[in-house]
């Protein structure tokens, strides 16, 4: 009779050797990889990351209303707040209104420069008869003085009628600019979107009163996404910016996402804690950054999501090219 307590019998044995199997190709995957990629292609652990953009008030002012929901993907240029403008729009009538009175007043400062100019030139004809008259005896000099002084007055009303004029054309330029201003600060109380992208956080809601500079939104770019990782000096010296790489992530493991090296830091540095292995912390590496291509990411805009963990692979020897496991794979849909 078997004994029953034998710890493997004949299926568990079968069972055992496929698993045994299975590890062993993994293990010589792994390796065949590890010994494809230890010449000319460096690699580095990281987190997608996604430039995020800070949409504040430019002004102090009461919050009116929020056009967009967190989680939202809008495109650049979308409507976000709207900020309180009663107290603008009261502003901007009363400069219209200026604007107004200053253009009356040119037009009445111009009339009086045409009343001005009739004046002077009737002092100056009745000062040419008087000055013809008085050399044959006919007026006295002080008859001719009072033609002179009346001549003189005349031309300086006209000249003082002349700078009212430039006093109104001053005014309709300053209500003018004023108006521009208001309308600026009214058009910047609609607040839109600098990028397009996904609504990351509401910061504000309708009824809050916000000092300059209080941010209301922030929207995650998805259009401008990277890795960063790092990597010894024996490998980053030969990283260009501009060196092709990929990137694999944990959560799409089946597909290679083509990107690019946009940044190698100038100095080196310690790796953060965020490296998972002691030895890698202790050395001094240097900081890349893998973005992906901006096409690529508006096709598949719906889908980004930051924080997600992978690995980006760099091509330091574009002479021998990527691998098979490391050619593009994007999804078809």
């Amino acid at each position: 009779m078997p004994d029953s307590k034998a710890p493997f019998g004949p299926k568990s044995l079968v069972a055992l050797s496929i698993v045994i199997v299975i590890l062993a190709a993994i293990v010589w995957r792994v390796m065949t990889d590890d010994a494809e990629l230890s010449g000319h292609i460096a690699s580095g652990n990281g987190r997608i990351e996604a430039t995020e953009v800070d949409i504040a008030t430019r002004i102090p002012g009461r919050l009116q209303s929020f056009f967009v929901a967190e989680g939202d993907l809008i495109e650049k240029g979308h409507p976000v707040a709207k900020m309180d403008t009663d107290e603008l729009e009261a502003r901007l009538a009363a400069a219209k209104a200026n604007l107004m009175q200053a253009q009356e007043s040119k037009r009445l400062a111009k009339a009086v420069v045409t009343q001005r100019e009739s004046e002077q030139r009737l002092a100056r004809a009745e000062l040419a008869r008087f000055e013809s008259l008085m050399e044959k005896g006919h007026v006295s000099r002080e008859q001719f003085d009072q033609a002179q002084t009346k001549a003189e007055t005349a031309a300086a009303a006209l000249q003082a009628a002349r700078v009212q004029v430039a006093s109104a054309s001053a005014g309709i330029e300053a209500a003018q600019a004023s108006i521009r201003g208001i309308e600026t600060t009214i058009d910047d109380s609609h607040l839109e979107s600098p990028v397009g992208g996904r609504v990351l956080y509401r910061l504000a809601e309708p009824g809050e009163v916000l000092a300059a500079g209080g941010k209301v939104a922030t929207v995650l770019d998805v259009t401008d996404v990277y890795m960063t990782i790092f990597l010894p000096t024996s490998q980053a010296g030969k990283v260009r910016v501009g060196s092709e790489a990929r990137i694999i992530l944990d959560a799409l493991p089946d597909y290679v996402i083509p990107a690019e090296v946009s940044f190698v830091a100038a100095e080196a540095q310690f790796t953060p804690k965020s490296v998972e292995t002691r030895s890698e912390r202790e050395k001094l590496m240097f900081r890349i950054r893998i973005r992906i291509d901006a096409d690529l990411l508006n096709a598949y805009r719906d889908r980004v999501k930051t924080g997600v963990p992978g690995v980006a692979y760099v091509l330091l020897d574009e002479s021998q090219g990527w691998p098979v496991h490391l050619q593009v794979t994007l999804p078809n849909d």
